[in-house]
């Protein structure tokens, strides 16, 4: 089953899929990111992690436009122990080729502090590729 969650004007800004044949969730992430909004698509997407007791997240950021730093101290000190708790253990974050978006995808790296199996990619192929491995058991 696959969620659309959309902004004030209508817009789709995140979709949010388990993916049953890959045993995972990906999240892709589209425009530009309020903090409302990524609060309530993060949120949002604890669900199916949940539902399908989900240790994994494919984040993929490539069509997000501009920053989102105003929201990782909420991500970091939040989301994260709560997807924690529940069981994620392996993030792949594929990151937006704009610049702005890139560092904010880092400071949120930066402050997961290790507590969680995250890796950044530009390749959504490589991210994959990676989350496939920890799910064979392969050292990654």
């Amino acid at each position: 089953m696959m969620q659309e969650l959309t902004n004030g004007f209508g817009k789709i800004y995140l979709t949010i899929a388990y993916e049953q044949a890959n045993e995972w969730v990906y999240n892709n992430w589209v425009g530009y990111q309020t903090y409302a909004g990524i609060v309530a698509g993060a949120d949002a997407c604890l669900v199916p992690l949940r539902t399908h007791n989900c240790p994994y997240l494919l984040n993929d950021n490539r069509e997000v436009v501009g920053p989102w730093d105003h929201a990782v101290e909420w991500i970091v000190t939040d989301w994260a122990p709560r997807a924690l708790a529940q069981g994620l253990t392996h993030f792949a974050h594929v990151v937006s080729p704009e610049a702005l978006a890139a560092i904010s995808a880092e400071a949120m790296h930066m402050g997961f502090g290790g507590r969680l199996e995250m890796k950044m990619f530009g390749d959504i192929d490589e991210a994959k590729a990676w989350l496939r491995q920890a799910q064979r058991g392969v050292a990654v």
